[in-house]
This record gives structure tokens, sequence and C-alpha cells, in this order.
């Protein structure tokens, strides 16, 4: 970034704090951390301290990807789990990258109408609260097969320090009082989960007490010493059953029994020479990241400037355009034809710009496809070892601290990713996403999602990890990093904690963050026909979490011979918004 325009920021920023409670979210980022031989980025300080720890016992990013992953279950119970689903990009050192899918899948008891009333409307709170919303958890077998295809360490070695933070307990700092707080509501509700996230007496924990999870220690212990048949053919497995017959959900045994973990190429495309790895159906990150990149190459948006309005203009057509195909066209690739060819083409893209006006704002309604009738709580983390093997991981529960449901004796929270399918086409979900028959439930099969864990090269090297939580934000909220960076030069700190524009197609309307957009920039932008939303909830706009490969910045990068360079290799940053998160190297 330029040295004017980073002085401006500083200003522009330093002002807004003065005005604001909310404005220490953009007030102007810190350094991002600096290190030589591998990096951990997290949304919980702990769990990045033990990734770091694996790096340095000799593990490689896999490893630590995977003691990441269960230490978040423990540390970060909004999100972290092993009652949920996710993905993992994997590049490694030889180049060869992979993707795994262990989203969760729908029960084989689903129906297409299973939560809709008599009259055929969705009944609110049937998709998202209670055992009916769960769907059959992947993180363990996904984790499970990372070690095995992947890593290098035992599973007891890589388990044994989530095992030692649910059963000594760890101390809540802010960011943790915070969490447990906004989850409460939700919490109380449970018997087995409000035994373990309040106090004996009732009460809410207070900052600097210590959090102990007995149950969760004594499950870990068990898939640690006899693996995933632990969880999905033995005792867990059956309390977590057992929990959904006695509250009306659909879960059974064979559900258990028959998971399985998808092993797929990664979604691939080019931006500017730089070369993008990300996650492919059944996430619509990847696809749609790229077929937004696609769209934006055709425009020169660094020189157009970074918050302008013609950048944001076009911004937000190639992201109205990408989601109309994403919420009408993409699926479980085992239920349903992506047509994926067609929307990585750069021909489609440039009939998508052909259809864009330099002056003159889109109708989301008239793209409306012929026949048509995801939580904030997700959490992403990025790692890179010494050997530049590179991991992004997003796993979630979906809602914040999912279902809200525990089975008795277990410890573990349980997702209601049931809430990502199509409940009825047309009808918005928890997110606000409008989406069509191809995301359809049906038995076995996995809910369409927005996570978009990315890796970057740049001339057969790793350039950049980056990923974020956000519901159907997330796509957007990675692609902004990115652009942020190859684009506007920004440094990977900056590039993160800069405000956020969204758009999604339906509604018709064009969020974002308090100061994303000068008073000059949304005047234009009105006039040219935007409908333009402040959504000042700040939580809902992700924790990214990322690593930068050579420098902080493109223009550090440029002078890594030059004495004003930074010593390290790995420069990695997270979200601002993220009270408990750090980035962490050695």
């Amino acid at each position: 970034m330029h040295d004017p325009y980073k002085r401006a920021v500083a200003v522009v920023f330093a002002f807004v704090l003065s005005l604001s409670p909310l404005a220490e979210v953009y007030a102007a980022s810190p350094e991002p951390v600096e290190a030589e031989h591998g990096m951990v980025v997290t949304a919980q300080h702990l769990a990045s301290d033990i990734g770091v720890d694996v790096l340095k016992k000799g593990g490689n990013a896999v490893d630590a990807a995977i003691a990441v992953g269960y230490a978040l279950a423990v540390a970060y119970p909004t999100a972290g789990n092993i009652g949920g689903g996710g993905f993992m990009t994997i590049r490694l050192k030889d180049g060869k990258t992979t993707f795994l899918d262990f989203r969760e899948r729908a029960p084989r008891a689903s129906t297409r109408t299973m939560y809709l009333d008599d009259k055929g409307n969705p009944v609110k709170g049937l998709s998202t609260d209670g055992y009916l919303a769960v769907g059959v958890p992947g993180s363990v077998l996904g984790f499970e097969t990372a070690r095995t295809r992947y890593g290098t360490k035992s599973r007891e070695e890589l388990m044994e320090p989530a095992i030692k933070l649910a059963r000594d307990g760890f101390v809540l700092e802010e960011g943790d009082i915070a969490s447990l707080a906004d989850g409460a509501k939700k919490l109380a509700k449970d018997p087995a989960a409000a035994a373990i996230f309040f106090k004996p007496d009732g009460k809410p924990y207070a900052l600097g007490e210590t959090l102990v999870q007995a149950d969760l220690a004594a499950s870990l212990s068990s898939i640690s010493q006899q693996g995933p048949d632990a969880f999905y053919k033995g005792p867990i497995a059956d309390a977590i059953v057992k929990a959904s017959q006695d509250g009306k959900g659909i879960l059974a045994s064979q559900d258990f029994e028959q998971y399985d973990v998808r092993e797929l190429e990664p979604i691939k495309c080019n931006y500017r020479g730089y070369d993008i790895f990300s996650s492919p159906p059944p996430s619509s990150g990847g696809v749609i990241i790229c077929e937004i990149l696609n769209v934006l190459e055709g425009y020169p948006i660094s020189y157009l400037g970074y918050g302008s309005a013609d950048t944001v203009h076009v911004m937000i057509e190639a992201m109205r355009h990408a989601y109309v195909d994403r919420n009408t066209a993409l699926g479980d690739p085992d239920f349903v034809e992506n047509p994926i060819g067609k929307l990585l083409d750069k021909r489609y893209a440039k009939e998508i710009r052909e259809q864009i006006s330099p002056f003159k704002a889109g109708v989301s309604q008239e793209l409306m496809p012929k026949g048509f009738g995801e939580s904030t709580e997700t959490t992403h983390y990025s790692i890179i070892d010494d050997e530049g093997n590179a991991v992004a991981v997003t796993y979630t529960l979906n809602g914040s601290f999912g279902a809200g449901v525990v089975a008795p004796g277990t410890g573990i929270l349980l997702n209601n990713e049931m809430d990502d399918f199509t409940a009825k086409p047309g009808v918005p979900n928890l997110y606000g996403l409008v989406q069509g028959e191809a995301n359809a439930i049906a038995p076995g099969k996995t809910p369409l999602s927005s996570m978009s864990p990315t890796i970057i090269a740049k001339d057969d090297k790793p350039f950049m990890v980056i990923g974020s939580p956000g519901g159907a934000r997330i796509i957007t909220i990675t692609l902004e990093a990115i652009i942020n960076v190859i684009d506007h030069g920004m440094d990977i700190q900056e590039a993160i904690d800069a405000p956020r524009i969204h758009h999604q197609w339906l509604p018709d309307k064009v969020y974002m963050e308090p100061y994303a957009l000068s008073p000059d920039t949304r005047r234009l932008l009105a006039g040219m026909g935007h409908d333009i939303d402040v959504d000042e909830r700040w939580t809902i706009w992700g924790k990214a979490a990322g690593i930068l490969v050579g420098g902080k910045s493109l223009a550090d990068m440029e002078q890594a011979n030059s004495e004003e360079a930074g010593s390290g290799r790995y420069y990695g940053a997270i979200d601002s918004r993220a009270a408990s998160g750090a980035a962490r190297g050695y």
C-alpha cells in the first residue's frame, strides 16, 4: 500500500475511533505477525499456540490443522466442533493440491418438506433449534482422513493437547465470556448444555474463571484411543442417537455408521497471474469466488482505487450475477450436475461484463432464472509449515453453538446445519439466502455451503492462505481480502481488517460495514440506483484468518532484498473482529 494512502487511512480511522465505540474494530491495523518457520492463525489463541507447538515438534501443517481442530472444539465452543463438519483445502510442498469434504449430511429419514407446516410454509425455528436441525457430523472422520493420508504424527499425540484443555480447563478471557454471553439464552434451554456452560449454581461464568469440560475430555479420549469408530459406531453415537430420538429428532445409528469423507479436486482459477485453489461443491465458495474474480479481472480496479464508486459498483454487479448462480445452480455433486465449467469460463465472465452498465445498478429481479419459484458462527484457520505445506480449514456448527443441544454424557455440541438446505424454494434461510431446487433436502445429501478455505500460489510457490466465517458473506469476505492484497496493495492485516461490502442477489441490497464507503461514494452509488444499507452488527462480518508468504504486502515482497524489508518469511493476521484470536509463528 502506498504511504500517502496509509497515512490517509490512519487519519480517517483515528477520527472514527474518537466518535464511536464500534470504531475500535476499524482502527488502523497493527502490523502482521512475522515468522520464519511456520504460522498458525485461528480464532482462539490457545488453539493457535497448540498448532505452533505441533509445528515446532516436527509436525507438518496437516498435523497442526488436526490438533487445532480438536483444540477449537474445546476452547471455541461457539463454532469449533466435533459435532459439526467442514472443509479442508491442502497444498503440499510439491505443489499437489486436494480438498477434503467432511461436511454434515442429512439423516436418512429426512424429507424435502420436513420443515414445512400443513400449508407448505416453513415453521420458524424447526430447522435451527433442537435435534431435528442436526445433520450427521463429519469432523472426526475428516480429521482422521487428513491425518492418515497427509499427516505425520499419531492421533494420540495430536489430540492430547485438546484432551488436556478439556480435562484441566482453561481460563476464560474477555472474548470467551462475550461468546458465552451471546449463546446463554440458547444454551440454557438444554439441560446438558447448561450443565457445561453455566456454573453449578446456574450463574454464567465470569472473567478469569476456569471452564472444565469433563464429558468432552472423556469423549476426546475415546476417539484418541479407538479412532473414529468411537464416535461413529460406539457409545458416543449411541448417546447422540438416543438424545435425538428423545428430542424428536431423526438421527439413527445407520447415519453414523455410513458417514464417509469425500476427497475432491479443488476449484482452480487464475486471477492476474495468481493461481487460486478453493472449495468445490458441495461448497459454492470456490466457484463463486472464481466467477467474481473472472468478472473483476476485466476492470482496472487497482487504477480505479480502493473504495471508489467505480470499483465498488463493478464489485456489486459481479457479486449480483455470481450469487444468482450460487443460489440456483449449485448443490451436492452426488445429487445435482453442477455447471462448473461454464461458471469458471473466462468467456462467461465476459458475457457478464457485457451486461453490466458502468453508470447504472442492475436489477436482481431481472436476473431471476426461469422456473425458479449459513450463521456467522463458522470458524476458519490458516496454517503453513517450514517446508511450505499449507492448509486452510473452515468448519462450523452453523449457528452460534449450533442447535444448542448436547447429548447427555458426551460434552459435544451438535450442529444445526440442516438450515443450510432449501426448506422451500424462494424462501430465505437463516442468512437471507434465497435458494432453489438444487439445494433441496434429500436423505444423505450435503447442504450447499459458502465456506471458502482458499490457498493461492504464485509461480508454483505458496503465496496466501485465507478464509473466514460469516455465513452467506464468507465468499465476499474472502474475495475482498484477496483483492485488497493483489489489487490494492494492502498488507495481510490491513486486507483482513478493511471494512467490507456484500451483495447476494436477493434481497436486492448492498450491505456495508460502518465506514466501508465514504459519503461521496455512497451518494454516487445511490445515484446509480444502488440501495445501500449500513449493517452495524460487526460480528456478522466474519473473523478472517490469513497468511501471506514472502512479505507482509506485495510492496514488501518487491523490496525483499532491501534493508527496509522485514526479515520474516511468513506474515500472519487474525481479523481484528476476533476478540480471542491470534496469529502465532516461530
